[in-house]
């Protein structure tokens, strides 16, 4: 599977530290998740909010394990904010990412977003946008894909649980409405079977704009609970709805062959939030890089 492809093999550090709730993984330094994931078998990992800011330090310690950068989180919030306010902290992304010789940049509209909310994520609380925040977003998208695309990069979106766009169908929208040549999908199997849809059929009918892949778990107990219980997000993670590959109810073996048969190119990054109090983060990469090289030869 995926012979003469160019594919890469990462881990995000959120398995071993939470930027969006320090209390997990606080201890943890960067750089222990930095060599642990060297020592899992894993070439590289996302930007995380522990990394040196300061380039040239974060590129000796990334040097010093033999790993490299994959790509970043963006928070854009073109439904609420200028353009151009946008525009500028992207170009600041950019101008980081490209030191480290990243080639992908992953945008997730937060506009609204529940990450922090102590609202359910379900229901009536799923945060929604209206058809003229819709066209501000994909027309923002496209302008800021554009740049990317100039200076070397795939911008991706990444359609997530508890923002505007989280469904198949949400997700389908903005696909449909906005240019293949600047903006492409980070697909992340975790996210669209958490929102209820198939994750088979998603990487079926993106295929073609997938230029990001995040491996993401789900078990199927928690999940259902999550829903029925109607769950904020952060308590979704602390209850251990996401998990690494191999650990839940996703399809990967099926997964895994579509983007093989699409001839998919890039990243295949595992992303699994949880408490690394309960989830020690070094065994969860070691189960995760051995699950991978068991179903794909990888």
């Amino acid at each position: 599977m995926f012979e003469n492809r160019k594919i890469h093999l990462g881990i995000a550090p959120i398995g071993w530290s939470n930027d969006d709730m320090p209390s997990l993984g606080g201890d943890i330094s960067f750089e222990q998740c930095a060599s642990e994931i060297a020592l899992a078998g894993f070439e590289g990992t996302e930007v995380g909010g522990k990394f040196p800011a300061e380039p040239e330090i974060l590129r000796k310690a990334l040097n010093m394990r033999g790993i490299h950068i994959s790509s970043q989180w963006f928070s854009s919030y073109l439904c609420s904010v200028s353009y151009e306010e946008n525009e500028r902290e992207f170009v600041k992304t950019l101008d980081f990412l490209k030191k480290f010789n990243a080639k992908r940049v992953n945008v997730c509209e937060l506009t609204r977003c529940l990450f922090s909310s102590e609202k359910s994520m379900f229901g009536k609380f799923k945060p929604t946008a209206s058809s003229e925040e819709w066209k501000r977003l994909c027309t923002g998208l496209d302008k800021l894909g554009r740049i990317a695309k100039n200076r070397g990069f795939k911008m991706c979106y990444h359609h997530h649980m508890a923002t505007v766009v989280q469904t198949l169908e949400e997700t389908k929208r903005l696909m449909e409405s906005t240019n293949p040549e600047y903006v492409y999908l980070c697909y992340d199997t975790g996210h669209f079977t958490f929102s209820g849809e198939n994750a088979v059929q998603a990487a079926k009918i993106f295929s073609s704009r997938i230029g990001h892949v995040h491996l993401k778990d789900i078990r199927q107990n928690k999940m259902k609970q999550a829903e029925e219980e109607g769950f904020r997000f952060r308590k979704a993670v602390l209850a251990g709805c996401f998990t690494i590959p191999g650990d839940g109810c996703v399809n990967f073996p099926e997964i895994f062959e579509i983007l093989d048969k699409s001839g998919y190119e890039g990243w295949l990054l595992v992303e699994a939030e949880q408490d690394p109090g309960i989830a020690n983060p070094f065994e969860c990469a070691v189960r995760a890089r051995t699950y991978i090289r068991k179903t794909t030869g990888l």
